[in-house]
């Protein structure tokens, strides 16, 4: 009676997603959500336009801090000027709109190449950050706070 003895191979990589088609378009999409903001953005290949609400991102996102977050995701895959971005918000405010757009430029440049999802997962920009407002209680002047004790 013969053993035959396979060579031990490495377990194989874990294999990349295959790509999304785009749509009839050309356009990538990814939706993004934070708070109560939501965001829908479209990727596709170009010179770098970026337009959130039919305006200019400059223009729509004022504050420094939330543009720097929102360009992060480009510029860790180095896709800065080489994506057009358009991007529909609604719902919440400025700072939950820019976590819905940084969360949707994540999803959709990892859909547009799928090979980015490492550097993605490793920034941490691929986690959907699932806190929200918590709710008024009866009895209560808010969520915590309670009325004023009163001993007399």
């Amino acid at each position: 009676m013969t053993t035959f003895n396979a060579p031990v191979t490495a377990p194989a990589a874990r294999p990349l997603r295959a790509q999304q088609p785009a749509d009839r378009f050309g356009w990538w999409w990814a939706i993004g959500r934070r708070k109560t903001s939501t965001a829908r953005v479209r990727v596709k290949p170009g010179k770098g336009e970026f337009l959130v609400n039919e305006r200019p991102f400059e223009e729509f996102f004022v504050i420094e801090r939330d543009r720097k977050n929102i360009l992060a995701v480009l510029e860790k895959t180095g896709m800065k000027g080489s994506l057009d971005l358009r991007v529909t918000c609604a719902g919440g405010g400025v700072t939950g709109q820019a976590g819905a757009v940084q969360l949707g430029i994540a999803r959709a440049v990892m859909a547009f190449d799928p090979n980015h999802e490492t550097v993605l997962r490793e920034q941490d920009l691929l986690t959907r950050d699932a806190r929200k407002v918590e709710r008024k209680k009866y009895g209560q002047a808010g969520a915590r706070r309670r009325f004023q004790f009163s001993k007399r």
